[in-house]
């Protein structure tokens, strides 16, 4: 049978419909068999395709009507990009360095933090930072309370809704993640670590401290890291990392740093601006021709050369070099080593490429990468003197397919709560939350700091009362009810998963009518009632023997 002319043929093309596609004789059985087993969109437009490619073998020769066709498919393209994209979770990120060189924390970090940007809300912050004070009585210290900078921004963020999900220190290292309670059910499998490479990895004041964590699915990694100074330490830098690269957290089938999806890598990586004199790199600087040191810079160099850093990506240095200042100024180092200024403190990150991944081991991507990060603002922030640096944040939007959309714990509390009667929670678990006895639900007042900042809290196992197919009740007593009232929260703290997998809306406690009793502050009487407490979960395989 003779093939159709190219203008029959792209005729044809034009006239095609996705119904046109399905009732085809070719692809009637396979579509068939795809829609009965739930096919989706895709697949479709896998079938469409696929007819589409037979008309362009026949109009081929043919440039302009090629063309034309070529247009049609890529705007096609577009659409469904598109309407995908619009099933895509938005997620804003604001991300800090910053070598506070053992100072006390500043008296106001709003434009460090960007409190008053009237931009999109962001939804976590990473703050990095290194030199903390660690002398050995302010480290101690630390280890049985909070530092002074995590009680800092916990102040700070906690009365705007974000709740610190995790910490990491390691001698001066000190990174901090904060983010809003309504993400906390979607971030999962959260891990630290630190690495020494200071005295050839016996001492932390250089090396890295590092968090990861299921984000809506997707495994992210954050790396705080302060590296050899001096110019001649290039090598040495390069090495450290390395080193820090290799790290494995604890835990089964967890990725290593460059397997996640998205890894974040920042601190004052101490790269220096090579070859250039002071003057000439002061001159550049006051008449803020920055691309002239970029080339020299050692960090940029060193991405062109080694292959473990060509991923990374960084935004244009666009500020003046962070280092060195005297202190409470924005004059670079006046003292006799005047130190030629750098840009040590940085803020890099790399996607995995998944089609990258998928040729190597013979296989074609079905689809583009499910995590896209795109950076909207990359400063230094000069008005802060309290050490020899300048802190540098970096603003990202991240976009990305929720592989988890779902809570695995849906609850609620029951009626009207007040301290005049026991009180009862109502929650549901999806099948695959790996419970444990350890398992607790806890009070909170919408403003709490993290997930030791309970108010009262009821274990799913010792406090049930009523269970079925799908629902389950807990008590807590009437003791152990705030007796001001107020507006408060409830979070299901998974053992095995060492996070809160769900969070109920806010709700109001009745103020009680009793006067509450002089003498006992109100957050410990709760402590009064329980035999054990969260903080000791764990410690045995079973809670009942306690």
């Amino acid at each position: 049978m003779a093939s159709p002319s190219s203008e029959d043929a792209f005729e044809h093309c034009q006239g095609l419909s996705l119904a046109d596609v399905e009732s085809a004789p070719s692809l009637r059985s396979r579509s068939a068999s795809l829609s009965s087993a739930g096919s989706s969109g895709r697949l479709q437009l896998r079938h469409r395709v696929a007819q589409l490619m037979a008309c362009v073998e026949d109009i081929s020769s043919d440039d302009e009507i090629h063309e034309e066709v070529s247009r049609t498919l890529d705007e096609a393209f577009l659409i469904w990009g598109r309407k995908l994209k619009d099933k895509w979770q938005e997620f804003r990120l604001h991300l800090v360095t910053w070598n506070v060189g053992t100072a006390s924390p500043p008296p106001d970090v709003t434009s460090l933090l960007q409190l008053n940007s009237l931009g999109p809300t962001t939804d976590m912050y990473v703050i990095g930072l290194q030199e903390v004070n660690s002398k050995i009585t302010n480290f101690l210290s630390d280890l049985a309370f909070d530092d002074p900078w995590s009680i800092f921004f916990m102040t700070v963020l906690s009365p705007l809704g974000y709740i610190k999900l995790s910490s990491v220190r390691m001698q001066g290292l000190l990174l901090l993640i904060f983010v809003k309670h309504a993400h906390l059910p979607f971030i999962r499998d959260i891990h630290t670590h630190y690495t020494r490479t200071g005295l050839y990895g016996y001492w932390g004041n250089k090396g890295g401290v590092s968090v990861r964590m299921s984000l809506f699915g997707h495994t992210i990694c954050f790396m705080n890291c302060h590296l050899p100074a001096h110019m001649e330490n290039t090598e040495q830098r390069l090495d450290d990392f390395e080193k820090i690269l290799e790290m494995q957290f604890e835990g089964e089938g967890i990725p290593s740093p460059l397997d996640h999806e998205l890894l974040f890598w920042f601190g004052d990586l101490n790269f220096r601006i090579a070859d250039y004199g002071i003057h000439f790199v002061r001159e550049s600087i006051n008449n803020k021709r920055f691309s002239l040191l970029w080339e020299k810079d050692q960090l940029n160099m060193a991405k062109k050369k080694e292959a473990f850093l060509k991923e990374f990506k960084e935004g244009p240095l666009q500020f003046k070099p962070t280092y060195k200042f005297d202190l409470d100024s924005e004059v670079y180092d006046t003292s006799e080593k005047k130190r030629k200024p750098a840009w040590t403190d940085r803020i890099l990150w790399k996607v995995k490429n998944l089609s990258e991944a998928a040729s190597k081991e013979g296989e074609f991507p079905e689809e583009e990468n499910p995590v896209s990060v795109t950076l909207t603002s990359y400063v230094s922030h000069m008005s802060y003197g309290i050490s020899d640096h300048k802190p540098v944040t970096g603003t990202f939007k991240l976009e990305m397919k929720p592989l988890v959309s779902d809570p695995l714990v849906v609850l609620n509390p029951e009626g009207d709560w007040s301290a005049e009667h026991d009180v009862l929670i109502s929650y549901s678990a999806a099948p695959e939350l790996p419970s444990s006895a350890w398992d607790w639900i806890g009070l909170f007042q919408v403003t709490f700091r993290h997930v030791k900042d309970y108010i009262t809290y009821a274990w799913v196992e010792d406090d049930e009362i009523s269970s079925s197919r799908n629902s389950k009740q807990v008590y807590m007593s009437a003791s152990e009810i705030p007796k001001m009232g107020g507006e408060f929260l409830l979070c299901y703290f998974s053992n095995n998963l060492q996070s809160i997998v769900g969070i109920s809306e806010p709700f109001q406690i009745q103020p009680s009518q009793t006067p509450v009793a002089k003498g006992v502050p109100e957050e410990e009487s709760s402590w009064l009632h329980k035999p054990d407490n969260p903080e000791s979960a764990g410690g045995s395989e079973n809670r009942k023997d306690i």
